[in-house]
């Protein structure tokens, strides 16, 4: 892992300028796995200047060009897919099954997305006021591209990708608590033939670098995954310069339960997702309405669920959950988790403390509180920890309230069997995506947030067209 400590810059590996370490480790085992260096405003200046350099004339290249690097693209990282899973595996605590078939393989798939809607993509139109107008897309230019430690390869493909497959040059500075996946993504890039300068990547803290490439002058848009609270100090340092931002933040999502649906099974899947990758989804469905003439059916439901929810080693495959990724992230759940129990919630499953035989690793019981009001703070904040919050509600327009009473709205669920009142109650849901019956879309499918959730969407086509700028020609 001594690479960890170089920035990959105009098509090389090269020392950065800043000499502040920081250690990489193993969040089951607390162990150090490694260290990099961190970035400063040179770094950021050097990056941003080779992009720039390098837009010149990769803004000019023809699609059938792109797509033939992005094919490269996706051959070198379905090559590198175990390394990549072990990777995260190591650093963030996501178990090796997991690992491979959602962490990896998401990065996979979310190239293959982006292909497929640069293949049908028109990049230019003739509009509907006659054949005098037409309308081209272009590249917008440098973008900033920063992406958090959850889903390390999954948010960094769905920035690079689309930013290359429009003809954008790019600087990214991954998670600095998840920098071994993002340097074998780095030099997936390189082993691609990407022309230098096309892509760049630094590490760094966000209060520094983040904040270095969302000042810069010579960035035209910034793409940003992570807190809420972040994604706002980005808005604010972009706006002198008056860069194009979007923003994937965080979110509370709301769970409609009603008592017409497959009670067993659809409870049982509600808790897995709320608990997959150890709670830490930014769209993980965390407060469950249930309908009350089933709550109580509901309440045994989730707590044999959670029960039955193994705690274990990344290491190790199987179904399992891992640890969280630090201790300041547990410490924040046990936080909350108190805070639960002091505002008078019940305690269904889980709690305070580690799981038995866990007193290593960052790992939290799964935990489920009932009787909760949405007043509550572990109703209204994102914990991002295993913690599952149930409330109930007497009708339809009580659930459509309760669960558009939050400052997020990044996704929200539906449970019943009634397809028209599943319509019906989606298209009152204030969040980017409604998933009925199911968890997760498609990876062509537009993902992003209404009200604090952020705004513009990542993914498939729609991806694709955050990082163009439109022109309208006119003919007389």
């Amino acid at each position: 892992m001594s690479d960890l400590k170089k920035f990959y810059i105009d098509g090389m590996w090269v020392e950065p300028n800043g000499m502040e370490e920081f250690p990489v480790r193993n969040p089951a085992t607390e162990e150090q796995i490694g260290v990099i260096r961190l970035g400063n405003q040179d770094d950021v200046n050097a990056a941003v200047a080779a992009a720039k350099r390098a837009f010149i004339k990769y803004s000019k290249t023809s699609r059938e060009e792109r797509l033939a690097l992005l094919k490269k693209i996706l051959q070198k990282t379905e090559e590198r897919l175990e390394d990549l899973a072990q990777a995260m595996t190591a650093e963030m605590g996501a178990p090796i099954t997991m690992s491979r078939n959602a962490q990896a393989t998401a990065g996979i798939m979310h190239i293959k997305a982006g292909i497929k809607a640069l293949e049908k993509e028109q990049e230019q139109e003739n509009l509907a006021s006659g054949e005098n107008d037409f309308l081209v897309r272009e590249p917008i230019g440098v973008c900033g591209l920063i992406t958090p430690w959850n889903w390390p390869i999954n948010q960094v493909t769905l920035k690079v990708v689309p930013a290359l497959a429009t003809g954008c040059t790019c600087v990214l500075k991954p998670s600095e608590h998840t920098p071994v996946s993002a340097a074998i993504f780095a030099q997936v890039i390189h082993d691609a033939g990407i022309p230098p300068g096309v892509f760049n990547m630094i590490q760094g803290e966000g209060p520094i670098v983040g904040a270095a490439l969302s000042c810069h002058p010579d960035i035209q848009m910034m793409s940003f995954t992570g807190s809420t609270r972040a994604g706002k100090s980005i808005t604010k340092d972009s706006a002198d310069t008056v860069k194009r931002v979007t923003l994937e933040l965080g979110g509370k999502s709301p769970n409609i339960v009603f008592a017409d649906s497959n009670l067993q099974q659809q409870i049982t899947a509600s808790v897995s997702a709320c608990f997959f990758n150890s709670g830490q989804g930014c769209a993980a469905p965390t407060r469950l309405l249930v309908e009350r003439s089933c709550y109580e059916e509901v309440l045994d439901i989730a707590k044999q669920a959670a029960e039955s929810v193994q705690v274990g080693d990344p290491t190790i495959e199987g179904n399992h959950i891992g640890p969280l990724f630090d201790k300041i992230q547990y410490d924040r759940v046990q936080t909350l988790i108190q805070a639960g129990i002091d505002e008078g919630a019940t305690l269904l499953a889980g709690g305070l403390g580690k799981p038995q035989g866990k007193e290593t690793g960052w790992y939290v019981k799964p935990t489920i509180f009932s009787d909760v009001s949405n007043t509550m703070r572990i109703a209204r904040e994102e914990i991002f920890g295993p913690v599952l919050v149930v409330i109930p509600f007497d009708d339809e327009a009580e659930a459509i309230e309760i669960a558009n009473d939050t400052d997020y709205g990044l996704a929200a669920y539906i449970q019943t069997a009634d397809s028209v009142r599943a319509k019906r109650v989606a298209t009152q849901l204030q969040a980017g995506q409604v998933h009925v019956n199911a968890y997760g879309a498609t990876y062509e499918a537009p993902f992003g947030g209404y009200k604090q959730s952020g705004n513009g969407r990542e993914a498939g086509a729609y991806g694709l067209k955050e990082y163009q700028e439109i022109k309208t020609v006119h003919f007389g």
